[in-house]
């Protein structure tokens, strides 16, 4: 399988110098990306691929379920990097219907150390019980539960001392919280996008994902 991966990257290469000779000097010179994602590591959900950008114009994180915590340190020197030294201007959570961490999380079953990773989101699903409890089917409330979650991770992202302290300094960053559906592969925007002078999220919208 390692050889066929080498295959295909030889393939992938030639193809993109014979398409822009320049492509690969000008990525090793500078790295400038528009967006940084904070995404699932579900192998579904490639962040530049569902959102249409190339190599270089998106700084990514990921982590199962998009879970934002406090205390984890690679997210945070991510998001710091991003924030001090790439400038980026885009923060973008991004969750996704059907996912296995949020499935996880609302199953009675042992999964590992995973379980110590998903208690954040157990948390959610019992603030939010009402909320949940008006989806007809567990797939929907699931789905729900993980569109509360983009929106949690936005305003845990917002309440870091890295986008506080760039805030003060009067920063133009924006963070937004966004939802894709692996049956359409479709993007939908939470409406939960925070920026400068404005610290208020509520909760999403039902939304239509799709068959």
């Amino acid at each position: 399988m390692l050889t066929d991966l080498l295959a295909r990257n030889r393939v992938w290469s030639a193809s993109r110098q014979e398409q822009e000779p320049e492509y690969f000097m000008r990525l090793a010179a500078l790295q400038v990306p528009e967006y940084f994602w904070i995404g699932c590591s579900d192998s579904r959900v490639p962040a530049n691929v569902v959102a249409g950008l190339d190599p270089g114009e998106v700084f990514v994180h990921r982590n199962v379920a998009n879970t934002i915590h406090s205390s984890d340190m690679n997210l945070l020197s991510a998001l710091e990097f991003a924030v001090e030294a790439l400038k980026v201007r885009e923060i973008i959570v991004c969750g996704h219907y059907g996912c296995g961490g949020v499935r996880a999380a609302t199953e009675d079953l042992p999964h590992g150390l995973v379980d110590h990773w998903l208690e954040a989101i157990r948390r959610l699903s019992r603030a939010y019980a009402v909320d949940l409890g008006r989806e007809p089917d567990i797939e929907g409330r699931r789905d729900r539960l993980a569109e509360f979650n983009v929106v949690e991770g936005v305003r845990r992202v917002c309440e870091t001392p890295i986008l506080q302290r760039a805030w003060r300094r009067m920063a133009n960053v924006r963070v937004h919280g966004l939802i894709y559906g692996l049956k359409d592969g479709r993007l939908r925007d939470l409406d939960c996008t925070i920026g400068p002078g404005h610290f208020r999220v509520d909760l999403p919208h039902r939304l239509d994902h799709g068959p």
